[in-house]
């Protein structure tokens, strides 16, 4: 399993901290300084089996390249400190011994497959209220609550024999420590198994007896141990490293913004999803109907969330013939001037527009060729962060991050979609590692957390063209889906 190296700049303090960051594509090691800096980051995609009872993570695989990578790293840096990200929707079950092969009692499902029908159905009735769920139901086996229930009902003897279901970040924890705990922001990313609202377990924890199988809470910066003896012997690790409990990718990146003073801002996290986040929305105004979650900062306090694939929606627009291609303003311009809309959803989750998925589709004249559609590609996702914030009545000051600020014109579109609102970004798109890192810090900072932040760039068209043109797409959007028949019935 080869590793993809990439080396940042030195500020000139040590790395002392290693961040595991798991994707749901791509796995990333980073050095990384107290203050958040990465110095070093190396990379694998996050590989997928397809035997077995589900298509699953090959997590042994992994772990080898995990352990290894992680030696390299101390003889490189200074290492004090190990802990980890992950996706909200990663779960694994694992026996009682994390020496025993990759630690899982069945493999973890890999979360973007089709659910079976007959699990689908009756785990629906066993969901409890939205804000048990701490969001609607979404596609495939998403939820840590639903890949048990599959699990439990599929294979029966080795759900019985299992110990513990841990999320992505606290299994990494478990396989490096051998200590299991839960952790509030994985827990209140949607896994249907914590009531972050009222800080209590989801109904299904007790009617489907999984009490014992979810350990004790730690905070996401908790030291829960340190190296495992077998790993130090194995693979030359050093056995003071500390490892700490670990945190939810999205909950790490608004972290930073939290330990940088920036509470009253939402965070807008870009990648395979936009994430937005913010802790000012009240409970009430969130709708599981459009794409709205209830997530958990590291202290457990509860907050909104509007979330949607939309680097799966860019993909399925731009194609994959235009990589290295940046958005030409003048082409997005055009697509604006004709009436070119990229139409929800063209994955299997709905986002914001229920009943969408499966129905995108391209409205108007079809773009002629790859730079056009990379065009419309960069607007549809602005159009769909703008949704994201006005679901969640974020008319401040917005912070823009991750991979999408790649390419300035997204940045620029956002803006000039809320013109009367503070829109800022971050153009480090290590995020989620600066974040996880300054957990190791957290409680001793003697300052708040540096971050640059910049005005994005202007895009130049009118104002008044544009603003009619995001009022007509999202007319669009809503008038294909459910969403205007379901507003009406609830209305009624």
């Amino acid at each position: 399993m080869d590793g993809q190296r990439n080396d940042r700049r030195d500020d000139g303090q040590p790395a002392t901290v290693a961040v595991l960051d798991v994707g749901k594509t791509n796995v990333k090691l980073n050095a990384v300084t107290a203050s958040g800096t990465i110095h070093e980051t190396l990379s694998v995609p996050n590989p997928v089996l397809h035997d077995g009872p589900w298509r699953h993570h090959d997590l042994q695989t992994l772990s080898d390249w995990v352990f290894d990578t992680l030696a390299g790293l101390t003889k490189r840096h200074p290492i004090s400190t190990f802990v980890s990200s992950g996706h909200g929707s990663g779960g694994v079950l694992v026996g009682p011994d994390p020496n025993a092969g990759d630690g899982t009692a069945l493999p973890m499902i890999d979360y973007e497959q089709t659910l079976p029908e007959d699990i689908r159905a009756r785990y629906a009735s066993l969901s409890g209220s939205f804000f048990d769920r701490g969001s609607a139901m979404m596609h495939g086996a998403t939820h840590h609550a639903r890949q048990m229930f599959w699990m439990q009902q599929a294979e029966p003897e080795a759900f019985i024999r299992a110990r513990w279901f841990l999320g992505v970040p606290q299994y990494w924890a478990w396989r490096l420590s051998g200590v299991a705990v839960s952790e509030a922001t994985v827990l209140g990313a949607q896994s249907h198994l914590w009531n972050v609202a009222e800080r209590h377990w989801s109904p299904i924890v007790q009617l489907q007896g999984w009490q014992n199988l979810l350990p004790p809470f730690a905070k996401a910066w908790e030291t829960v141990g340190t190296i495992r003896p077998t790993l130090v012997e194995r693979y030359g690790l050093p056995a003071d490293i500390k490892v700490l409990a670990g945190i939810h990718d999205s909950s790490a990146n608004f972290y930073r913004y939290q330990a940088a003073g920036f509470d009253d801002a939402t965070v807008v996290s870009t990648g395979t999803w936009i994430v937005a986040l913010s802790g000012k929305t009240p409970l009430d105004r969130l709708d599981e109907h459009r794409g709205m979650t209830c997530n958990s900062d590291v202290n457990g306090k509860p907050v909104g969330g509007a979330l949607t694939m939309g680097g799966r929606e860019f993909s399925h627009v731009a194609g994959r013939d235009d990589a290295h291609l940046n958005a030409d303003a003048a082409l997005v311009s055009r697509m604006i001037g004709q009436g070119t809309m990229a139409l929800p959803s063209f994955g299997d989750d709905d986002g914001l527009f229920p009943g969408s998925a499966g129905k995108g589709h391209i409205a108007g004249p079809q773009p002629a060729d790859a730079a056009e559609r990379k065009a419309l590609a960069v607007l549809y996702t602005a159009l769909l962060t703008v949704e994201c914030l006005d679901a969640l009545g974020s008319s401040g000051r917005v912070i823009l991050d991750g991979s999408f600020l790649r390419d300035p014109l997204y940045a620029a579109l956002v803006a000039a979609l809320r013109p009367q609102g503070d829109t800022v970004s971050n153009l480090d798109t290590y995020g989620v590692a600066s974040g996880t890192a300054l957990l190791a810090s957290h409680g001793t900072r003697p300052a708040r957390a540096a971050i640059a932040l910049e005005k994005p760039p202007v895009f130049n068209h009118s104002p008044a063209d544009l603003a009619a043109y995001a009022r007509r797409w999202q007319a669009a959007a809503r008038e294909a889906t459910n969403f205007n028949v379901l507003y009406e019935r609830s209305s009624q």
